[in-house]
């Protein structure tokens, strides 16, 4: 797959997953499919930052940056409201050689972005999508930084977008687009709807690559979903969390290679202490140790893990500690069940909050009142 001037020898992307996709879950991730693989054919994204935090040069959203010497090509992406701020972003991401592509983000239906009028809700907005795509495209014109678009199927069931949003993106410069085949009310319940992802790939007409997104759990629904529906590529979110050896299994599903085994209890006790070490290089000791217990649930599932040892786990606080309780399992041999199951967040369905009037005029281009402001920080 060609996205811009880069031809991945896999079509597979890590999604952007705030508190998730950080350099140390990236770099893992990428040492996983080199050890397995032998090389790193996919692309793999960092979790999202906010332009206006960017352009202002917050401490933190600066630090969520952070790539590794050896990451290429580097991939960020932006959520942003405003074209102005979107150019100023982008412009000084490829001033300051800050990275190698952009993603930009109109998929999130977390409520406190939607009620400003951000993420899912933004494409609604035809003319302010537009412009806000456009604005990025002009920002990184003459340069080999490509620009790409995110978003879902739309607001609800009355009130889809992402037909519109393709085709925009694609008039506006965009190099390739990515669908999560749900809307932003389904938010991650539910089953995605992969015939979204068929429609869209109709629509668009090759004109650019188009990504499918949603249930991907395993290797062989990459492949299902690709077959079913034409598109160019997957990204995969939550079924990589607590199983960074995923994409290894994609890339060689997908290259038509043998999918190499899943790993043993102690492989995936030392493949803990590997992110724990990488978190610690990327935020000190403490709290990478206190950010590592929310992926404990992950690693451990499908695995004979006791309730003792699971609160050892979530009470570690360095990573001698840490060390000292995965050392004993090193040599389990115990093999996961339902190990390529759905997993991460789901919860239920319910109506997305808007801005007041939101939904009036399509066409209105105006820049939603704080929803950048809210964000800065990261």
């Amino acid at each position: 797959m060609r996205i811009g001037p880069f031809d991945l020898d896999s079509p597979v992307v890590l999604a952007p997953m705030a508190g998730v996709t950080n350099v140390a879950f990236r770099t893992l991730c990428r040492e996983q499919e080199r050890e397995r693989m032998g090389s790193v054919a996919g692309l793999y994204v960092c979790e999202m930052v906010t332009a206006r935090a960017l352009v202002e040069r917050n401490e933190k959203t600066l630090h969520m940056t952070t790539f590794a010497p050896d990451e290429n090509p580097r991939s960020l992406q932006l959520y942003t409201t405003d074209p102005e701020y979107t150019y100023k972003a982008a412009k000084m991401i490829v001033d300051e050689n800050l990275a190698d592509h952009i993603d930009m983000n109109f998929g999130c239906p977390v409520p406190k972005v939607t009620r400003r009028g951000g993420g899912s809700a933004l494409p609604y907005k035809r003319r302010l999508f537009a412009n806000i795509v456009a604005a990025a495209v002009k920002a990184t014109e003459g340069t080999d930084v490509p620009v790409t678009v995110k978003f879902r199927i739309g607001i609800d069931d009355e009130h889809h977008t992402h037909l519109d949003a393709g085709r925009i993106a694609a008039e506006e410069g965009a190099a390739a687009v990515a669908l999560h085949a749900r809307t932003a009310s389904q938010r991650y319940s539910g089953t995605a709807d992969w015939s979204e992802i068929s429609r869209l790939v109709e629509h668009m007409d090759g004109r650019v690559p188009v990504l499918g997104n949603g249930d991907i759990f395993k290797a062989t629904d990459a492949r299902a979903m690709m077959e079913q529906t034409g598109c160019d590529g997957v990204v995969v979110g939550r079924g990589c969390l607590g199983r960074p050896w995923l994409f290894a299994e994609l890339s060689a599903e997908l290259r038509g290679l043998s999918i190499p085994a899943e790993p043993t209890f102690g492989e995936v006790a030392r493949i803990i202490l590997r992110h724990g070490e990488l978190l610690a290089q990327h935020d000190g000791e403490h709290k990478a140790c206190l950010d590592l217990r929310k992926h404990m649930t992950w690693y451990l599932r499908g695995f004979p893990a006791g309730g003792d040892l699971r609160r050892q786990l979530a009470q570690t606080s360095t990573l001698s500690e840490l060390h000292e309780i995965l050392t004993p399992l090193f040599s389990a041999t115990d093999l996961a069940e339902d190990a390529d199951g759905a997993r991460g967040r789901q919860g239920s369905p319910g109506k997305v909050v808007l801005p007041e009037g939101w939904l009036d005029d399509p066409e209105d281009a105006t820049v939603p009142d704080g929803a950048e402001i809210m964000h800065s920080g990261g």
